[in-house]
């Protein structure tokens, strides 16, 4: 499995979209389960890091898009 790196502040493109419509998480906190905010209507939330990883299209961090 590869390990995906992000840091606090990056934005993660979800596969699937939040209840809200918003596909985009703001990461709050890392470590072994990421706190993430939700782009669209602020909801925030701790999802392990292996069942996050698994749901990412793609990071943008700060501002600058990484495939």
């Amino acid at each position: 499995m590869k390990i995906i790196k992000f840091d606090v502040g990056d934005i993660l493109q979800m596969r699937k979209m939040h209840p809200c419509g918003s596909d985009k998480f703001e990461v709050l906190r890392v470590g072994s389960d990421i706190r993430v905010k939700c782009a669209g209507c602020g909801r925030d939330t701790t999802v392990p890091r292996i069942k996050l990883e698994k749901n990412i299209k793609n990071v943008e961090t700060r501002g600058v898009k990484v495939e």
